[in-house]
Formats: C-alpha cells, structure tokens, sequence
C-alpha cells in the first residue's frame, strides 16, 4: 500500500502547521477501534494512536520516537517473534496477518489479541510497516462460552434415553444421537442426507411427509406414533413430537423430532390386558361358582331325601319340586350367561321405534309401579326415533332397567322416562328417586355378577346383559347417579335415519 506524499514525518509530535495531512492522518489513526503503530527501519515508533497509548497505558512522548524494545516487554517479544517479524516486513515487503496473541500483565486479567504487519512502500521500498493490534478478549470469552454451551447441549442430547432427531426443512436428517442409533442399529453417518421419512414404515411414510411439509409452512406438528424401521428390518413402535427451528426472522430453518420407544410399553399393556382378562375370568367363574352351587346345594340335598326312602308322599313331592326349582334357576343363570356372552345376532336387526318399545315396556310395568306407589312420569315425542335392532333383546334392557328402578324405590318415589333425538342418536332415559349408587361402586355395576341385592335375589348379570345388548347395537349405556339423589340410566342407539348403518 503506498504512502500518501508527506506521510513519512512521525505524525505524533509533528510540529503544528505540519499540513492537513498529518492533522486528517492523526485523526483517522485515532478513530480506529484497534492499536494502530507506525514502525520505521530502525524499529522505533514513529506513530501511536490513541487507542494503543489508551490499552498499554503509556504517554505520546513515552512512547513515539522509541524502539519497540523499549514499548513492548519481554514476553510479548518473544511470544510474538515481533523482531524477526519486522524485518522480514521490511525486506521482502510481506505481511503477517491474523496472527493471536496471549498476554497477561501483572496484576492484570489475561487479554487476548489478533495483530498484523502491514509494510508501507514509497517508489519501491518499504519505508514503514503498520502493527495493527485488535482486542479480542470479549469475543473470544463468548465464543468459549457458546462452545460450553453448544457442548453442554450436545452431551445433553447424547445421552438422552430418548431419540432425538434433527433435519432441513425438507426433512432431510442432520443429527442423529445415541440412542437413536442405540434403537434403530444405524450410525449417525449412515443416514446423515437421508430423509426421515424413509426411516419409517413404509405405510405411514405419506403422514410422516404431511407433518414435515406442514412444518415447513410454519404449522404444528402433531404427536404421532410411527414404527421406525431398524437395520434388521424389524419395526420398532415410536411415540413422536417435533418442533419447528426458526431464525432471528422467524422463518423456520429445521426441524426437531423427538421419539420415544413404545416396545416396553406394549409389553406391560399387552400383560396388563391379559391380568385384566384373567381377572375378570376369575371374577366370571367365581360368580357362576357361587350363582349355581345354591341352586345344586337345594337339588342335591332334596334328591338324598328321595334316595334315603322318604315314606311320606308330602315329603317326597316337596323334595320332587326342589330338585326340578334348583335346576330351573340353574337353567335360567346358563340361559342369561348365554345371552351375556351372545345378546344377539346381526342378521336379526330390523327397524325398532324407540317410542313404541318403551311405551310399550311402561304399559307391562303400570300395574307393578301402582302396587309399589311409584309415580311414572312419561315423556314420548310424537313422531317415532327409529333405530336398528333386535326388538325382544331391546325391550329386555328397557324392562330390566324399569325393575331396576322399582327395587331402588322399595317405599315408593317418581319414575321418569323419555325418549327424545339428539343429533345422531336416540336416547331412551330411565330415572328414579331411588337411594343412588355409591361413588365407589358406580364402577362395578356393569361388571358380571356384581349385586347389591340380598342372596337368592339376583344374579348380578342384569345390567351386565343390557351392557352387552346395547354394545352389540352399537350404542352406549351410561349412568348418572349419587347417595340419596336417584339414578339415571341413558341408553344411546345410532339412529336408521342418521346416515349411521350400524
């Protein structure tokens, strides 16, 4: 870089009226962020500006016009090689650029610096070499910092016991951590470019790549369970939820999916089902034990009678009609077992008014509410609500769930019943002012052979087989009930006219 005319005189110093070069010179010095100094041949100072005299502390005149040796110590020297430097700027007119530099004055934090040698020629030879001295302390302690922290959630990341995955937006995988590889057997080399959506079952890739793109837009992106595809082959159950990376302008530069392997989990639901089948198996035969021992205890002990001889006729026709009672009431828990287990059949299923079975189900129970001093209120639209199923099956529900209510009531109270149309259903409603149902076993009652009545008075499988006849109808039965406030007993059927086949 050549000198201007007249810039060779020590700017420092300089005697006024030295020309406005030298003043726009000293000015242009001075305002530079870094340490600027000018070195002749002889190796002294022939320029400092006011940020190098501001950083070493030293005065104008303590510092131009004297050697380098004198300006800088030792250490910095030596650290720096400044003098081998120097001449060889001089000599062969070559720069040093970009060269650090570690400091630490006494009693002084250390200080880091980025310096270069500039040679300045005039018609061919170097009169004047620059030393550019830039203070670097700040950002290189934050550039450390970010690296901690760019370590700090690398290692995070790795030894996570979830899968994290990051991509481009256009789903291509960038990072991959341990137990990504630790659950899929690939490498993290081994699909880096790859697109994630290849890593997944084949038949739920177009959903992967759905998410993706709307992700790119800016969207959400939704909690999914895809099946990663491992190096074996074998498909792997992952529960997954990403995010989007965006910028400082908010426009999204990648995307975070994070996965959790599912196998464990379907191993203890897949035991837990099967406990709970188990426990309801037992639950099931203990409840057939209990229901049907009673009946053959009485057969049992009637027939020794008839065995051991019994003179008396009375006796032995007593003891004949215990034995035909006990395998009648067998017969009936079988016969409502059966019914439990098979309410019904499809092909069986016609159209049914709601209406009319339960007015007609209301007309078989009058006589049975007056000898109880229940009040029935009933409400019926006048058009039918039809819906598909088996008319004897769906007038056994509505005539258990009336007796039902009876017992709630042994001193008499209010029934309702309505039918009404709600949207797509039918609802037929049966509610009494009965003593309710527990908070605690407001659970059970649907379940096999579960019975608050007294023994002998019921085989808890009522409200089991009206469960299973409306399930089979593709409906629901539910209830809304409390201590002393009455029960309420909704049954939901999908209406004929609703569009719905069941």
């Amino acid at each position: 870089m050549a000198e201007p005319p007249g810039s060779r005189v020590p700017v420092s110093g300089a005697a006024p009226g030295s020309g406005r070069y030298h003043k726009l010179y000293a000015m242009l010095l001075d305002a530079i962020p870094s340490s600027v100094l000018l070195i002749d041949p002889q190796f002294r100072v022939v320029s400092a500006n006011r940020n190098f005299l501001e950083k070493a502390r030293r005065s104008e005149g303590e510092t131009v016009g004297q050697r380098i040796d004198d300006v800088f110590p030792s250490v910095i020297r030596d650290q720096m090689d400044l003098a081998r430097k120097l001449r060889t700027a001089f000599d062969l007119a070559e720069p040093t650029r970009g060269e650090r530099m570690i400091y630490r004055a006494p009693g002084l934090a250390t200080r880091v610096y980025y310096y270069s040698l500039i040679p300045f020629t005039w018609q061919g030879a170097v009169e004047h070499v620059m030393l550019l001295l830039e203070d670097v302390t700040e950002q290189v302690r934050l550039g450390e910092e970010a690296r901690r922290a760019e370590r700090h959630l690398a290692s995070v990341v790795e030894s996570a016991s979830d899968v994290v995955v990051s991509t481009d937006t256009d789903g291509r995988i960038l990072t991959w951590n341990a137990a990504a590889e630790k659950v899929s057997g690939y490498t993290r080399d081994e699909v880096r470019g790859r697109f994630f959506a290849d890593l997944c079952s084949a038949v739920q890739r177009a959903a992967v790549v759905r998410e993706f793109a709307g992700a790119r837009r800016g969207g959400g992106f939704a909690v999914a369970e895809w099946d990663l595809v491992t190096e074996a082959g074998r498909l792997v159950p992952v529960a997954w939820v990403g995010s989007t990376m965006k910028d400082d302008t908010g426009c999204v530069v990648g995307i975070v999916v994070v996965g959790r392997d599912l196998t464990e989990r379907r191993k203890f639901e897949a035991q837990l089902l099967q406990s709970q089948k188990l426990a309801a198996l037992g639950v099931l035969a203990g409840g057939i034990a209990h229901e049907i021992r009673n009946p053959l205890t009485i057969s049992s002990s009637a027939a020794q009678f008839l065995l051991d001889g019994a003179d008396d006729a009375d006796v032995r026709q007593e003891c004949a009609e215990k034995v035909l009672a006990g395998i009648r009431r067998a017969s009936i828990i079988i016969e409502n077992l059966l019914r439990f287990a098979r309410p019904g059949a499809h092909a069986d299923m016609q159209p049914v008014d709601l209406v009319s079975g339960v007015g007609d189900t209301v007309a078989l129970v009058a006589n049975q509410a007056k000898l109880q001093q229940v009040k029935m209120i009933v409400e019926l639209p006048d058009l039918p609500v039809r819906v598909s199923g088996v008319p004897s099956l769906l007038q056994q529900v509505f005539m258990n769930l009336h007796l039902n209510a009876f017992d709630a009531m042994p001193a008499g109270g209010l029934l309702r019943v309505s039918v009404e149309r709600t949207g797509s259903e039918g609802i037929v409603r049966i509610g009494d002012t009965g003593a309710g149902i527990p908070a605690g076993d407001i659970g059970k009652i649907f379940d096999p052979f579960y019975t608050t009545r007294p023994v002998g008075r019921g085989t808890g499988l009522g409200l089991s087989i009206c469960y299973s006849i409306v399930r089979q109808h593709f409906g629901a039965i539910d209830v809304e009930s409390g201590e002393g406030k009455g029960s309420t007993f909704s049954v939901r059927l999908p209406l004929l006219d609703a569009g719905r086949r069941p």
